[in-house]
């Protein structure tokens, strides 16, 4: 009788714990910066399948996904990448992990000190990207609402 395999619930990959239950595509997006498609360009350049359980593969195999996830970023079109133009290099990057949420506030900042109107918008928690703030988030106290007590006038 065959020998049942023993499987991993959490696999390792960069600075994220993923789901050893599901197949490696679907897991690997749960790396941040990993999306389906680029989990699908990566099992593809791991050459792993794609469809069987992360938990369930080979450490061998673990091993070539980790590599490729490292090496993803060189080995793409500029119009893939999900940091085209970075402002201080200039180079094209695609970040992944801890990276993305990194340089997401380096611009946030940058936007605050050069005082764009963005950076403004973000100083003082308002609505960032041209929505509608007449009715909707609204903070703070209920203005125009007069509370009166229960027991009558």
């Amino acid at each position: 009788m065959a020998q049942e395999q023993e499987i991993k619930y959490f696999v390792r990959i960069g600075t994220t714990d993923l789901d050893g239950t599901k197949s490696v595509r679907v897991a690997l997006t749960g790396i941040t910066g990993v999306g389906r498609h680029t989990a699908m360009v990566i099992s593809r350049m791991a050459e792993v399948d794609e469809y069987a359980k992360l938990g369930l593969m080979d450490e061998v195999s673990v091993n070539r996904i980790r590599a490729a996830v490292e090496k993803y970023s060189g080995n793409i079109p500029m119009w893939m990448a999900n940091r085209p133009k970075d402002l201080y290099t200039g180079e094209t990057k695609h970040l992944v992990g801890g990276d993305v949420a990194l340089a997401r506030d380096e611009d946030v900042n940058t936007m605050r000190k050069i005082r764009c109107y963005k950076g403004i918008r973000h100083e003082t928690g308002q609505k960032v990207r041209g929505q509608r703030t007449k009715s909707t988030g609204r903070t703070g106290m209920t203005v125009g609402v007069k509370k009166t007590k229960e027991g009558g006038q």
